[in-house]
């Protein structure tokens, strides 16, 4: 066990992401401790990891993994709960626009809980593909259980997905048909190959880097914006393909749908540099400022 302490950069609330509900992790209760068990980035082993917060704007790693990936360990979690970034240039932009800094005092200390990695965000997108997000947490589970690798995290059992070379030799799981088995071996070969490499993705323009996780069977363009957005830590991408969240920025504007992408656009460039931010704020926080309608 190690444990290192990191600092968030700004206001930062570990309940608001415990509690947030993404992914697979929404099944886990919140007691004040986030558990996270995961492949390391660049397929390297698995790591375990108990985040709790202990300051304002520090948090505790209480990290399970080999001693030659604790480094890189530590930079993913901080990937992982937004904290690569200037928190306090976020708040700044609510002194310029009333909308956003409702949000922000609303939900002071939010930040965008990601996926653990390109790959794992991928893996999610295709066990979710025409299921629900229940249905394809089970499916995770399975899939984890049965080739993964077990973690005992603050009292609670966690299992992370087999890396992907592991993930390759998975020849059957109950209840995913063939091609969508064979979709999962794509993506573990794309992640081998290094095209999911976080480094990699992050260092392109994210359309181009979306256009690139295309070429993977079975990853179409919704599934590709997930992918870039919430997994890469990039802050500043506007998600035109959520129109849930498009749907809840034209509400907070008071502003008539739908929205096209060029009014979106237009909109989104008063939170440059922070645009994933702002939206996944107004997703998270929008029913907290918004008048319910009769």
């Amino acid at each position: 066990m190690t444990v290192v302490r990191i600092p968030t950069h700004g206001p930062f609330r570990l309940d608001e992401l415990g509690t947030f509900g993404y992914g697979h992790l929404h099944a886990q209760p919140w007691d004040g401790v986030w558990r996270l068990a995961f492949v390391v980035d660049g397929g390297r082993g698995h790591a375990g990891v108990a985040v709790r917060q202990v300051g304002a704007e520090e948090l505790e790693l209480r990290i399970e993994t080999a001693p030659d990936a604790v480094d890189a360990v530590v930079r993913q979690v901080a990937r992982i709960a937004s904290c690569d970034h200037d928190g306090n240039a976020f708040v700044a932009l609510g002194e310029h626009d009333p909308v956003l800094r409702r949000l922000i005092a609303a939900a002071p200390g939010l930040r965008p809980p990601l996926f653990a990695s390109p790959y794992e965000a991928a893996v999610w997108c295709l066990l979710t593909h025409r299921r629900s997000r229940r249905q394809g947490t089970a499916l995770r589970d399975v899939i984890a259980r049965e080739h993964g690798v077990r973690f005992e995290i603050a009292g609670r059992e966690l299992w992370a997905l087999p890396e992907p070379e592991r993930l390759l030799g998975v020849r059957a799981v109950p209840g995913l048909p063939g091609e969508q088995v064979t979709r999962m071996h794509a993506v573990a070969e794309a992640a081998r190959e290094g095209l999911l490499d976080v480094g990699r993705l992050a260092a392109m323009e994210p359309g181009d880097a979306m256009r690139d996780l295309e070429r993977i069977r079975g990853i179409g363009p919704f599934s590709s914006a997930l992918i870039v957005v919430r997994a890469c830590g990039l802050a500043d991408v506007l998600p035109l393909q959520e129109p849930r969240s498009r749907s809840v920025v034209a509400r907070l504007y008071g502003l008539p749908e739908p929205m096209s992408d060029a009014e979106y656009l237009q909109l989104g460039e008063r939170w440059r540099p922070f645009r994933t931010w702002a939206v996944v704020l107004a997703r998270a926080a929008g029913d907290r400022v918004l008048v319910p309608v009769d």
